[in-house]
């Protein structure tokens, strides 16, 4: 559900953010000012993104990155601009990507003593951008513990997903949306492509409590634990009661597959298989900044067994299972895990 009080018809994401800003006593516009250089890194990548297959900007750069997964063009373009923007902000004193094995810090006299540090993903879904399926920008914002006037520490990033001051993510679809939380409920922008801004389209996104929509890669069934079998076997049987079967959706990436589930009501699953026991996906650049988002939504996000936002960080490249979605799936397919 999306509520749209009349007051912030036709408002956009810098305008919002300011007015919001009055929300945060301790707030002196550095949080606005990072927001909003975000939202311009989102434009450029998006400009990129809509002409990558009329420019030489599609394929692999013929590297991997940390994860050992192949390079795409658009993912270091889209890391490069990101980490650009956050440091013309002024207000950031680091960032971790997905992309870099290790934390980048900045050095000026502004970023030194910036209060906040960011955790992304680039360019979520990125093997789905040669046959033109959305995909997007993760982004989670923290403050940070180390001195101010400092450079950023490791100890900066392993921060608890409860520590978050902003998150949020960019979906390149079929119009452009930017939806992010500060703590304060979720909100969506979308692109107006003839004014060049992001303007507000959800001004309250409330998650559905229950769902028909299941989101899991049902490819790597049988590498999956068996009460994730046992659940997708609950979500396809007949059931007039509890309205099944449900209807699977699985596009490959989070974004797209969060997105429509945060809107429609539904949930998406990551497990640990007999190949990645430990989950694929990462704690501080994907998990923690959807599940954010889901709570506030009222949604939930576990890792089968734990609260993800509670989960303390051990490495930047840390992986989990995750569970989110409308809160009674993601309770339901706890208890098939737990039996």
């Amino acid at each position: 559900m999306v509520t749209h009080p009349k007051e912030y018809q036709g408002i956009t994401l810098n305008e919002f953010i300011i007015q919001r800003q009055t929300n945060f006593p301790y707030a002196k516009g550095e949080l606005s000012r990072l927001l909003s250089h975000i939202g311009i890194a989102a434009k450029i990548i998006n400009r990129e993104v809509n002409k990558a297959g009329l420019v030489d900007i599609l394929g692999e750069t013929g590297t991997t990155n940390v994860q050992g997964e192949s390079v795409k063009k658009l993912d270091v373009f889209s890391d490069q601009q990101l980490i650009a923007a956050l440091k013309a902000s002024g207000e950031c004193c680091g960032i971790a990507s997905e992309e870099n094995q290790e934390i980048v810090t900045f050095d000026d006299e502004l970023s030194l003593d910036g209060k906040y540090i960011v955790c992304m993903d680039p360019l979520d879904g990125s093997s789905n951008i040669d046959v033109n399926v959305s995909i997007g920008t993760i982004f989670s914002i923290y403050r940070r513990i180390s001195p101010r006037g400092e450079k950023a520490k490791i100890e900066d990033f392993l921060q608890k997903g409860t520590e978050q001051v902003a998150a949020g993510y960019v979906i390149y679809g079929s119009s452009t949306m930017m939806v992010y939380t500060t703590g304060l409920g979720v909100t969506g922008f979308t692109l107006d492509p003839s004014i060049g801004e992001f303007c507000l389209s959800h001004m309250r996104i409330d998650t559905p409590e229950n769902g028909k929509i299941y989101s899991i890669n049902e490819g790597n069934y049988i590498k999956f634990p068996e009460g994730v079998k046992k659940y997708i076997k609950y979500c396809q049987e007949k059931d007039d009661a509890t309205n099944r079967p449900f209807t699977s959706r699985y596009i490959g990436s989070l974004v797209a597959d969060f997105h429509r589930n945060l809107l429609k009501g539904g949930i998406f699953i990551y497990p640990e298989t007999a190949t990645n026991p430990s989950g694929k996906l990462r704690l501080l650049y994907e998990c923690n900044p959807i599940a954010f988002l889901a709570e506030q939504a009222g949604g939930k996000a576990t890792d089968g067994k734990r609260r993800i936002l509670e989960i303390q960080p051990k490495t930047l490249h840390q992986r989990v299972p995750f569970y989110t979605g409308s809160r009674l799936m993601v309770e339901k397919a706890e208890e098939f895990l737990e039996r």
